[in-house]
């Protein structure tokens, strides 16, 4: 008898996250159950309260229902199902997107455990064995040689590069000032030496214009950033464009914020970055990740995986990026957090700096359902 959906579960998360000053972040997971008892896991990083609660209610009152007693096997015809479902109120992004992700993430590894295979397989199989690892934190101190000295720490544990977010919570106060902010990429340039790599994430909270944005640009230029990130905001294709322009020295990384394979292509095509960010957890599931990366692999631009959430997220990262040709460097939580190191029974880490995956099927993770339960918002 052919195996089908037998049911959906949804379960939204909050927790405190140490690399982020414990401030509460929230996730969706997904538990698809086939009908012969073999159990996919999916996940979207909703990240706020309000955003996690809608998504769960969209999962819960129609979209989860389109996939009880179809084949788990046909994951792109389900994907295409819950997008068209969504057709007014979500395939553009939004709310919609993370239920999408939830659901192909989880029928993804559901379909890998059924024929026994790893996704990176499924993917087409893996371009890289192994990438390089970075810590990508928001320092805890409050002082620049605090700061720098912490990064200095996570460079000696392994790590092959840094990534520093301005403008988040805590005592870091970075990215409001040109002449702190200078000295700390100074001072942390001379803490990790001149052959590790140091990415400057200015994101979502620190606004800087054009003019702005070209000087500090033009300042962190003899300090080697690897790139700098999110200067303006996702709309500001033009800023962008203009600060290639004013300083084609530095390497831009830009996209974190964007939805589905239409947002990215505009921004492939006006040719504003070097490196996207892309996250399976928002850009609905691993289909619209590998649509993304595939696009930006003929624009010649590479792909970081802004995987910054629970092990589940990671697993589909990783065998995404090892399975992509343009894949850099693989992003990671430098301190143990409740989504990495209690949710799964074998978190993941570096290895001499460096990330790979092995070739259990699915995702390739055992996901602790107990620890589901101890966070889960509903119970």
């Amino acid at each position: 008898m052919p195996v089908t959906i037998k049911k959906v579960d949804v379960f939204p998360l909050g927790y405190q996250e140490p690399n982020d000053n414990n401030a509460w972040r929230y996730i969706v997971l997904t538990r698809i159950e086939a009908s012969d008892g073999t159990v996919g896991w999916g996940e979207c990083i909703s990240q706020f309260k309000e955003a996690t609660y809608a998504t769960t209610a969209l999962l819960e009152n129609g979209l989860t229902d389109l996939l009880v007693g179809k084949d788990p096997l046909d994951h792109e015809t389900l994907w295409n199902t819950v997008r068209g479902q969504v057709w007014w109120y979500g395939d553009v992004g939004g709310i919609a997107a993370f239920a999408i992700s939830a659901l192909d993430i989880a029928l993804w590894d559901l379909k890998g455990k059924l024929l026994g295979i790893p996704l990176h397989q499924m993917l087409g199989g893996k371009q890289h064995e192994k990438l390089p690892t970075c810590a990508s934190t928001h320092p805890k101190a409050s002082t620049i040689d605090a700061m720098a000295a912490e990064l200095a720490t996570h460079i000696r544990n392994g790590y092959k590069l840094v990534k520093v977010g301005f403008g988040k919570k805590g005592e870091a106060n970075l990215g409001t000032s040109a002449v702190r902010d200078l000295e700390f990429v100074k001072t942390v340039r001379q803490a990790i030496g001149p052959d590790a790599g140091f990415i400057v994430d200015i994101g979502a909270k620190v606004h800087w214009t054009l003019p702005y944005a070209v000087k500090m640009a033009r300042a962190f230029l003899p300090h080697n950033l690897t790139w700098l990130e999110d200067v303006f905001q996702p709309d500001n294709l033009l800023g962008y464009s203009q600060l290639r322009a004013a300083v084609p020295e530095m390497m831009i990384g830009f996209g974190e914020r964007f939805w589905n394979r239409n947002d990215y292509l505009r921004l492939l095509q006006a040719n504003v970055c070097d490196v996207i960010l892309v996250d399976p957890g928002r850009t609905e599931g691993i289909t619209g990740m590998q649509q993304i990366t595939q696009l930006a692999a003929r624009h010649n631009v590479g792909m970081d995986p802004h995987c910054w959430s629970s092990a589940i997220i990671t697993a589909a990262s990783l065998h995404l990026a090892l399975a992509a040709p343009n894949a850099t460097i693989f992003e990671m939580k430098p301190f143990e957090n409740p989504m990495q190191h209690e949710l799964v029974t074998q978190p993941f880490a570096p290895v001499d700096g460096y990330m790979s995956i092995g070739d259990a099927p699915g995702l390739g993770v055992e996901v602790i359902e107990s620890v589901v339960q101890k966070y889960n918002l509903k119970k």
